[in-house]
């Protein structure tokens, strides 16, 4: 059964919402990851934001039943999933940041109930991965036709070879912790999500996106070439869209530079008066009840 259909998507994807703050900030992981993605900046924004986390349906942390592989073969499905679980908790203005996959994802949402997303925050996230004769998406089709292969045939010694490629910097310590997260996938699940994703292409509903967008980039990112930022604010529909490219490189800058990310968070939410990049916050996130 899918969460779609079991009414039960809170508990289901492990939503969590911590934090005293007036403004509602929706945190949504990548490909591969989990809600842990974002542990090492969570301190920071709980202590002015309402945080909202949960695992996508494909994440390791989520009961393998949940996913519907006849469900889940589009962007969509997940956009769907993002905006149940805002209606059950009755979230009715936030901001949404998005890692790598779930941008397109917020996108999607927000061109469905724009009254509900006040910003979003696009962190590494791509329309189209593919390359075709106008548009650099920074993978051919054959590379993307060996992963898919790589994938099938020796899941584990795919990620130990790809989990460094996306980490992007020399910090075993994230590679790891990546490795781990992706591990936790079953692979045919990983396989089926990573076919969704590169055979998505969502460049034609940029124009429709009206909620006002920050697009955040690194450098160097294996995923995402530095053409994608530009070309998203050239095409987004909305207004008071901006760039913000980060000096670090690598697919996953909220576990590789998190003063950097959160510097420009503080720069795009602003009101942000008790950042100071010192202090720590205990943590104890509790499961919301429905």
């Amino acid at each position: 059964m899918s969460t779609q259909e079991s009414g039960l998507l809170s508990n289901a994807l492990n939503v969590k919402v911590i934090g005293s703050g007036n403004r509602v900030l929706v945190l949504s992981h990548g490909f591969g990851g989990d809600q842990s993605a974002w542990n090492k900046i969570l301190p920071y924004l709980v202590t002015n934001f309402k945080v909202i986390l949960f695992d996508m349906v494909f994440s390791g942390n989520v009961n393998p039943t949940h996913f519907d592989f006849d469900t889940y073969t589009s962007l969509s499905a997940y956009a769907t999933d993002l905006l149940a679980i805002l209606d059950e908790i009755k979230v009715e203005k936030c901001l949404y940041v998005g890692h790598s996959v779930s941008g397109m994802v917020g996108c999607i949402a927000s061109i469905q109930r724009p009254q509900l997303f006040e910003k979003l925050i696009l962190l590494c996230a791509s329309p189209r991965y593919l390359n075709d004769e106008s548009y650099q998406g920074g993978f051919e089709r054959g590379d993307v036709d060996q992963l898919y292969s790589a994938m099938k045939t020796d899941y584990a010694a795919w990620v130990s070879g790809f989990a460094p490629l996306v980490v992007g910097t020399d910090e075993p310590s994230v590679v790891k912790e990546f490795t781990r997260s992706m591990m936790n996938m079953k692979p045919e699940i990983a396989v089926a999500v990573a076919e969704t994703i590169f055979e998505s292409d969502m460049r034609n509903i940029l124009c429709d996106v009206k909620s006002p967008c920050s697009i955040i980039q690194t450098t160097k990112d294996i995923a995402v070439p530095m053409t994608v930022p530009y070309y998203m604010h050239c095409n987004l529909g909305g207004k008071m869209n901006s760039v913000d490219i980060l000096d670090t490189n690598g697919h996953l800058p909220q576990l590789t530079s998190p003063a950097l990310l959160l510097q420009a968070f503080k720069n795009i939410l602003g009101d942000w008066d008790s950042f100071n990049g010192d202090s720590q916050v205990a943590l104890e996130p509790t499961s919301v009840k429905i």
